[in-house]
């Protein structure tokens, strides 16, 4: 049901919650869990007033927090991973383009079943356009499904590749880094208390000398994180990453990691305040964001170095403090590369389109749906065509941008459908879980992430 007005919005709270101080207070937790909070965010993600969709969201968020689910930063863990006190496994960070409320359920489900706590809910600057999900939307949309499922803890949301593009900035950089400016706030507000600064984009590797390759990366993360911390909620201290290497360039070494992390320190010194810095760094080994599609719209074996990662992520530790390397582009590799992760000590790992492709490959997926999203793509997304591309790769590397256009009909499956596609993501992610050593580490968790109630202005129609 989709909430038209505030009144109605109110009505349905009737019995299961109350408002109160700028609070929630939950009445009957089944009643909520098996009907309302179905009703809530379907409320705040459709509903056609801007006005009951930002109510719908105040009330998720503070149901979610009365009921002991709270936005948190991961920074406390991964400090005391690049202090040595915490090892063992790599924290898997999921992207979620499609009906994210299902998938986030999919994901709860196996955590709880095998006891995960750390878990990066994330998306991209370039996701939040094609995935038609600004920040807010995201936040309620995991913390609705942490309802549903009657998970209890740390909910770590991500801004991952909040990135600087690259001929973007060269025709207009003030207007660039305002934009990515405007999105870190935009996605603080949310509650993403983690963020991925992306600036590798401007690493020039025409300069002499590395240092100079990795100069404008560096300071301008360096100005992002100055900014992230002059924003960060009382009691918190956001995470935030940074990038040495572009994801399907050429590889990162440590000498690159040591000209990035010493003119980084330098510039955040420089700002004034000298504010506390990345706690992981992004490195390039081998993947490319979405695998390399064949001819036949199979994917390409990845080659990924792990002598690389490792070697970069012992350097990140022992001699910054960091958590450790960064993997993006992992989610296609091989089930059994993942053991490797954690052996590598590598801190955490980016995973998006292998679950993209589970949906849309599914025998559950509806054939005719499909095939409308396939003739949207032919028709609106043309202009990616690569010369010399099959339709079969053309269609692999565009159908991501078919779940904006599809959102509403997504989301409105039919639940048997919902259901199957949510059993087949739920068992990759327990795969996945079990590979990356994430299994009963909440207790873990909750040593180092203690929660923080962060307050959240009311609105007028819920007064």
């Amino acid at each position: 049901m989709i909430c038209d007005n505030t009144d109605t919005l109110k009505k349905i709270l009737d019995g299961v919650l109350t408002i109160r101080g700028g609070d929630v207070d939950i009445l009957d937790e089944t009643r909520l869990r098996e009907a309302l909070i179905d009703d809530l965010i379907q409320t705040a993600v459709f509903a056609s007033e801007a006005e009951v969709r930002k109510a719908a969201r105040w009330l998720i968020r503070r149901t979610a927090a009365a009921s002991g689910v709270y936005v948190a930063s991961i920074q406390g863990l991964y400090e005391a991973m690049g202090r040595g006190e915490v090892s063992g496994f790599t924290v898997p960070a999921i992207n979620i383009r499609a009906f994210t409320y299902e998938t986030a359920q999919a994901i709860f489900r196996a955590a709880l079943a095998a006891g995960v706590g750390p878990v990066l809910f994330e998306i991209a600057r370039s996701e939040i356009d094609y995935t038609y999900q600004r920040p807010e939307e995201y936040t309620c949309a995991v913390a609705a499904a942490a309802l549903k499922t009657g998970y209890r803890g740390p909910l770590f949301l991500q801004g991952d590749h909040f990135q600087v593009g690259l001929k973007r900035y060269a025709k207009d950089p003030e207007a660039e880094v305002k934009a990515v400016k405007d999105l870190i706030w935009e996605a603080i507000d949310a509650g993403f208390y983690n963020i991925d600064i992306d600036t590798s984009t401007l690493v020039d590797l025409k300069e002499p000398t590395v240092s100079e390759q990795q100069r404008l990366n560096y300071s301008l993360a360096a100005e992002f994180t100055t900014m992230i911390r002059d924003l960060e909620p009382t009691g918190i201290t956001i995470s935030v990453g940074g990038e040495i290497g572009e994801v399907g360039g050429k590889n990162s070494t440590v000498e690159e990691l040591r000209a990035f992390m010493d003119g980084y320190r330098e510039a955040l010194e420089k700002s004034g305040t000298a504010p506390k810095g990345i706690s992981k760094i992004s490195v390039q080994t081998g993947t490319t964001h979405g695998g390399v599609p064949l001819a036949d719209g199979s994917v390409a074996r990845v080659k990924l170095d792990f002598t690389t990662l490792e070697e970069l992520s012992r350097a990140a530790k022992a001699e910054y403090g960091l958590a450790g390397a960064v993997q993006h582009g992992a989610s296609t590799l091989p089930d059994e590369a993942f053991d490797r992760f954690p052996a590598t000590r590598t801190a955490e790992v980016h995973l998006a389109t292998g679950f993209q492709n589970i949906v849309y490959d599914s025998k559950n997926f509806p054939d005719d749906l499909r095939a409308r999203i396939y003739d949207y793509l032919r028709r609106e997304a043309a202009s990616d065509r690569k010369e010399g591309d099959t339709d079969e790769q053309f269609i692999y590397k565009t159908r991501k941008k078919g779940f904006g256009p599809f959102k509403k009909e997504l989301w409105e499956l039919p639940k048997s459908i919902r259901a199957a596609l949510g059993s087949e993501l739920e068992a990759q992610f327990a795969l996945i879980f079990k590979k990356l050593n994430v299994g009963d580490t909440f207790a873990t968790v909750s040593r180092f992430v203690p929660p923080v109630n962060v307050p959240l202005k009311q609105p007028a129609g819920l007064e």
